[in-house]
């Protein structure tokens, strides 16, 4: 229904304007406007003009707000865009220079650089568009300004016209009134003023009333001229000039308020575009085709190669390479010697069979092998021993201490194989011992050797190295994705895996434990950072096959990348069928998490976890150990118990998704009360 329309008895809508009936057909309830009345008779009143004029000028400034509204904004991304371009192409020419790194890097930076200038380039096309909308949303505010000040003028004068007749009206009515009283009483006979003095002398009463009558018929004759002006402005007014000033009006309004929403309307159109544009240049979308579609931002990112960027690099200076010296030695001059006797070459010195071959102080030839940072000669020596030996006193003083709590007691077996439970347990599965002091040792697991291992003379030479499993091959060899699944971990309960392998806690567990312990808690971000998923991918596969025969000690076996081995141990947790701390008691985890009080919520979680199946309780707290080494080197690896906790949060107790995504932050909670108070809830283990 039109504004100031109002129904007829039919049910048809009637032109406040003209009077025609509109037949429409008859609307929904729902829409009927319930102030059309109010409205009609507002707009056909006296205050009808002044109302919309006010409406009008409400409109009009709305429009003229959001027009400087899209100005300013306008200019801020321009600016923006500006800044962003000029950085890329500085950025990209500094990048090019030879004192900054080539390679894969480079490329991949170059790709990051022209993301952000297609970004800068979708920025400034929506600059234009904006500063165009404000130019448009200008231009028809003021033309309606222009309108309005027509109709006001119209309007508002014909009123004025209409007032003015009728005011005019008034007065003579007045003036006519008093002539008829004053000849109503000269007539009936009033002598109290019978005598009037005229300018021949006095009037006789005859006179007088004359003269009243002749002046009450010309007033009469005025009053009527001035009734009948006063009907015909108000009739104009109320025919012609009131309804097109109402309609004219109320055109102005509807046009102000239509172009000041189409604008609002494309405003937020351009803002999707731009975002989506933005977010399609940082994240393309893969379609069927390959080889035409630029990569994402990400997948440019992760496509940095460090090593062989470092290798291409050193490989090329193998030209610039100087001749091999001769070998240095001790030459005695023949002065010093007594006259019989001639020289003797000084013998080389015999080189063990456990140094290098080559020596710390010569540099090898061609690009070195990728090595683990900060690894000693005198690590390196305990890599190759067996893990259960004992190194030479020599390099125990350099060994790292991965704990500074209690060390944990020896624990026999116990009936149905579980391992021990809180202060009333004291016996755990396997035949060996975990200590605090170092990572897990392959001789607790069930199927190791027992035998303890022979003990190195410090003064003899070390024993050979033990034969190589076969996965401790470099990994250039290795063609561990085609491995068949003989064995698969992943995906196995670990219940299903404690009744195959006879082991609580899973292979996959010690051995990426001992990798971080031996060679990651000392890297920035470890189990933050993610690893390389090809080599993620080649560990699942090795694991899946025979877990019993990988052995991480030696870095070579999970390509020197700590980072892909904690990855690898996080989406084993991910892919169990039932989580870690298990569904059964995922509430009343929930519930512990929050208690206030830091005893309450400890002994509450402590409860829990005894109550825990003995392959989860053993899992649990044998990796619970190795994130307090985690955090107790939180000074170099950034990761102190906050920050693993919410790494293992949702890892440990479920997948972030579905009903449990509010209790996310109940989730680290509970990991975090459980890393801080690791040595109270496994105290007596």
């Amino acid at each position: 229904m039109s504004l100031g329309a109002a129904p007829n008895a039919n049910g048809d809508e009637v032109s406040p304007l003209n009077g025609d009936s509109i037949t429409t057909s008859a609307p929904p309830p729902v829409l009927t406007n319930p102030n059309a009345k109010a409205v009609h008779d507002v707009v056909n009143s006296e205050i009808g003009v002044a109302t919309l004029l006010n409406r009008l000028k409400q409109s009009i400034a709305s429009a003229k707000e959001f027009a400087t509204f899209l100005k300013k904004r306008s200019t801020l991304e321009e600016e923006h865009s500006n800044g962003l371009k000029k950085l890329c192409r500085i950025t990209a020419e500094n990048i090019r220079r030879p004192e900054h790194r080539h390679g894969s890097f480079l490329q991949s930076y170059e790709e990051v650089t022209n993301i952000h200038e297609r970004m800068s380039d979708n920025g400034a096309q929506f600059a234009t568009s904006l500063h165009q909308m404000h130019e448009d949303l200008l231009e028809i505010a003021l033309n309606i300004e222009r309108g309005r000040k027509h109709w006001k003028t119209t309007g508002l004068t014909a009123e004025q016209r209409v007032a003015d007749a009728e005011a005019a009206m008034r007065k003579s009515k007045a003036k006519y009134d008093s002539l008829a009283e004053d000849y109503d009483r000269a007539k009936t006979g009033d002598r109290q003023q019978s005598k009037k003095f005229g300018l021949k002398g006095p009037k006789s009463a005859q006179q007088h009333e004359e003269d009243l009558l002749r002046k009450l018929r010309a007033a009469d004759e005025d009053y009527a001229a001035k009734v009948q002006a006063a009907q015909s402005q108000k009739a104009e007014l109320l025919s012609k000039t009131r309804p097109d000033a109402v309609k004219a009006l109320e055109d102005l309004i509807k046009e102000c308020d239509s172009a000041l929403t189409l604008q609002m309307q494309k405003f937020a159109s351009f803002n999707e575009k731009l975002l989506l544009s933005n977010g399609l240049n940082v994240s393309p979308l893969k379609g069927n085709e390959s080889g035409s579609q630029p990569r994402s931002l990400r997948e440019a990112v992760y496509a940095i190669d460090n090593d062989k960027d470092l290798s291409n690099y050193i490989s090329s200076f193998a030209s610039k390479v100087p001749a091999r010296s001769s070998e240095i030695r001790y030459e005695k001059n023949p002065v010093l010697n007594p006259p019989s006797h001639a020289p003797q070459p000084v013998a080389a010195p015999i080189q063990r069979q456990s140094d290098p071959q080559v020596s710390f102080g010569t540099r090898p030839q061609g690009p070195p092998p990728a090595v683990v940072t900060a690894q000693s000669p005198q690590q390196a020596q305990q890599m190759n021993q067996p893990f259960g030996q004992h190194s030479p006193p020599a390099v125990q003083q350099h060994e790292r201490s991965f704990s500074q709590g209690p060390s944990m007691q020896q624990f026999g077996a116990m009936p149905g194989g579980g391992p021990p439970r809180g202060p009333g347990h004291g016996a755990s599965y396997g035949s060996g011992s975990i200590s605090a002091s170092g990572p897990p040792q392959l001789s607790t697991l069930p199927f190791q050797n027992s035998q303890p291992p022979p003990q190195q003379n410090f003064q003899q030479p070390p024993q050979a190295a033990p034969a190589p499993t076969p996965y401790s091959q470099h990994p250039s060899t290795l063609h561990v994705v085609n491995l068949p699944p003989l064995k698969p971990v992943f995906g196995l309960s670990l219940e299903q895996l404690f009744e195959r392998d006879g082991s609580a806690v899973p292979m996959v567990v010690y051995q990426c434990i001992q990798a971080v312990d031996l060679f990651g808690l000392e890297v920035e971000g470890i189990y933050r950072l993610s690893g390389t998923s090809s080599h993620v991918n080649k560990i699942k596969a090795m694991f899946d096959n025979d877990a019993s025969k990988v052995d991480f000690r030696d870095p070579a076996n999970f390509f020197h990348d700590v980072n892909s081995v904690a990855g690898l141990l996080k989406q084993f947790f991910r892919d169990l069928p039932d989580p870690l701390l298990t569904a059964e008691h995922y509430p009343g985890f929930i519930e512990a998490a929050k208690n206030e009080d830091d005893t309450v919520r400890r002994d509450s979680l402590h409860a829990i976890i005894n109550s825990l199946p003995d392959p989860n309780y053993a899992t649990l707290r044998a990796l619970t150990l190795h994130l307090n080494r985690v955090q107790e080197n939180s000074p170099v690896n950034r990761m102190n118990a906050s920050n693993l906790a919410i790494v293992f949060g949702p890892t440990l107790m479920g997948a972030n998704t579905g009903p449990n995504i509010q209790d996310a932050g109940w989730q680290v909670r509970v990991i975090d009360t459980i890393l801080q108070n690791t040595y109270q809830i496994f105290d007596d283990d």
